[in-house]
């Protein structure tokens, strides 16, 4: 398992965002490195855990619990086959396309060495948007994204450190919960009744998913509806 390609992005005018300036760092290419990788603050002030890596939409992108965001590079292959086209590392916005790591069957709360400093803990799965769709410049792409339930996977950062492309990437503590990226993502688009058992990922879930998952409860209780 290694990282295959680390990617960053620049802050880029565009005409399919949302964001209030008209600006995205979605278009990440891939770079040498090293590159330093830090926790960077609350949602809403902290923006990327990559230096030099753009995120320009910091209220719904960037901060602690969405410091680095992962996608396999077999899981890229296969949208190129489904499209028809080729998608380089860093097509859809990762800062790392990982090679032998079954990104969306990572547990919420697993670990990942990456290098030898940097330790990573999942912390959620990918929601597309608007931006998304507009990058790719596929039709009903957030449609499509969603119904394939692959979504890679946020990142927290527990201990800084530099990395680079080639590095190693070992994964150093898997939980016992049920609670994969994939099944966070079912349960937060597509079947809702699946909550409830979000909750089992504790403390490593990502805020908001958390809050979700504890209204749905309180809405429905543990059986849903």
């Amino acid at each position: 398992m290694k990282l295959l390609s680390l990617n960053l992005g620049r802050p880029e005018a565009v005409d399919y965002t949302d964001q209030p300036d008209g600006v995205t760092g979605i278009d990440k290419r891939p770079v040498e490195g090293p590159v330093r990788v830090t926790a960077p603050g609350a949602k809403g002030t902290g923006a990327s855990g990559l230096a030099g890596d753009a995120v320009c939409d910091m209220r719904h992108h960037g901060g602690d619990d969405q410091a680095v965001y992962a996608f396999a590079r077999e899981d890229l292959d296969s949208w190129e086959r489904t499209l028809g086209r080729t998608l380089p590392s860093g097509t859809f916005g990762e800062n790392l396309t990982t090679e032998g790591v079954d990104v969306c069957g990572a547990k919420i709360g697993e670990r990942w060495r990456i290098g030898p400093d940097l330790l990573l803990e999942v912390s959620a799965s990918r929601i597309p948007c608007k931006t998304f769709q507009g990058h790719l410049g596929e039709k009903t792409w957030v449609k499509r994204f969603t119904q394939e339930k692959r979504p890679g996977a946020y990142l927290r950062v527990i201990e800084p450190g530099e990395i680079r492309a080639g590095d190693a990437i070992e994964i150093v503590r898997r939980p016992a919960h049920e609670v994969t990226v994939a099944f966070e993502f079912r349960a937060l688009m597509t079947e809702r009744e699946l909550l409830p058992r979000v909750l089992a990922a504790g403390d490593a879930l990502h805020g908001e998913v958390e809050r979700v998952a504890r209204e749905y409860v309180r809405k429905y209780g543990e059986q849903g509806r």
